[in-house]
């Protein structure tokens, strides 16, 4: 594992432009398995667990064709790849889950483990995505390792889910688009990429409804075609460009297209006194005042809630807290989605700030902390690397955050990126 040497206190500046959004790429990657034409993604981000899928998908005789940029891929499906029975899924990555359906779809069968895991934020199930592939039609006959088969073609279903999971929602889109019949799923995930692969499927010939809500209608469809689609900027990265920015007080710029999915997040990081500007195709952070935004209701404690989309990003939740360390007042931040994914807090004690965790959800930060350079310990979860980087670099002197690797699995060239805007970051 790698660390990063981060030398703070000193403004960055310039303009930047995103990275694909990790998030989104998985579930389109993985719906190419739906058509045999060509699929052309653009704005691919070069991160490990894309390599990982087109690794698997080579390996079981599919195409895949780089362009010059490295970051437009066409892939095609061979007829005859995946055939039945040889679709074990690959291992060690979370995303391997977005494999069943269009697997299950292509060859009728599956077996898969257990085994693959992403970031350590808690027990991630499977069982909402095995419920959603059992109500189309499809039999669980073992489990440890899972074998699956499908003997009538997949009817369409309406479902009203247990909570709004962005991979079972996923899971079915790609099911329904080609059930026979209606489908819907009530208590559907909205979030920015969950509508970038229903997007995606439109363009192949899906019937689609209710993008952006929690109610998802899929009209099956015979076929579907190939297409060539972009992968929308990731907008975890974009705040995240934005918020270092403003806590070394510099002015950076971010070049995106995804501006209307930015308002509630650009409101959460100005309670924290960052300020925006935003034009056609770009925003930018000028300044930051360090002082809390106050409710009305003064007996109130400040706060930022992380929940589903449309809410606050559970993914910005690190980014925000390693602002929060260097205001003058406190906050409260609460996650509603994962479980002791707030444990890391105790690293920014190292810093100099002033936490208290009230439960394995809610974290206060305290403000006017006398922040100083720290050697810190990053657990497996990308953002909260992030979040650690954000208190380094507003503080002067040399920092060190150990096993920084995660980073490299959402955001390429992250370190690169920076760099090139003036700051004093290396992998060592």
């Amino acid at each position: 594992m790698a660390d990063l040497i981060v030398d703070g206190g000193h403004p960055i500046s310039g303009t930047v432009i995103p990275s694909g959004n990790k998030n989104a790429v998985l579930p389109m990657l993985c719906a190419t398995l739906l058509t045999d034409e060509p699929v052309t993604l653009e704005n691919v981000p070069e991160i490990s667990d894309v390599a990982k899928i087109l690794a698997y998908f080579e390996s079981m005789g599919s195409t895949v064709a780089r362009a010059d940029d490295g970051a437009t891929l066409t892939i095609r499906h061979d007829f005859d790849a995946f055939r039945s029975g040889e679709a074990d899924l690959p291992l060690g990555i979370r995303s391997a889950v977005l494999l069943l359906a269009p697997v299950m779809v292509r060859t009728g069968t599956l077996t898969f483990d257990t085994d693959a895991k992403g970031c350590a934020l808690g027990l991630r199930e499977i069982d909402p995505h095995l419920e959603i592939i059992e109500q189309f039609g499809a039999r669980i006959v073992a489990t440890h390792p899972y074998d699956i088969r499908r003997e009538e073609p997949l009817k369409g279903q309406a479902i009203w889910a247990d909570y709004a999971s962005v991979t079972a929602t996923e899971t079915f889109a790609m099911i329904a688009a080609t059930a026979e019949g209606s489908s819907v799923l009530m208590n559907a995930a909205s979030e920015p990429h969950v509508q970038a692969l229903c997007e995606m499927l439109r363009s192949m010939g899906a019937k689609i409804d209710g993008l952006g809500t929690s109610r998802l209608t899929v009209t099956g469809v015979e076929r579907l075609s190939g297409t060539r689609v972009r992968v929308p900027d990731d907008h975890h990265e974009v705040a995240t460009f934005l918020a270092i920015g403003g806590v070394t007080g510099g002015r950076v710029t971010v070049k995106t297209d995804i501006t209307p999915h930015m308002t509630l997040i650009l409101r959460q990081f100005a309670k924290l006194g960052l300020q925006f500007e935003t034009n056609d195709g770009a925003i930018t952070v000028t300044g930051w005042t360090r002082e809390i935004s106050r409710p009305y209701t003064r007996e109130m404690l400040p706060k930022i809630e992380a929940a589903p989309w449309p809410y606050f990003p559970a993914d910005l939740l690190p980014q925000a807290i390693g602002v929060a360390v260097g205001c003058r007042s406190e906050i409260m931040f609460w996650n509603k989605i994962y479980e002791g994914a707030l444990a890391w807090s105790s690293e920014l004690a190292k810093f100099g700030a002033r936490v208290h965790l009230s439960d394995p959800h809610r974290l206060i930060v305290f403000g006017g902390n006398n922040l100083r350079p720290a050697e810190v310990e990053a657990p497996y979860i990308i953002r909260v690397v992030l979040g650690l980087f954000l208190a380094a670099i507003q503080v002067e002197g040399q920092s060190i955050i150990r096993k920084a690797d995660p980073i490299r699995r959402a955001h390429p060239r992250f370190v690169e990126k920076l760099t090139e805007l003036g700051a004093q970051v290396r992998w060592a």
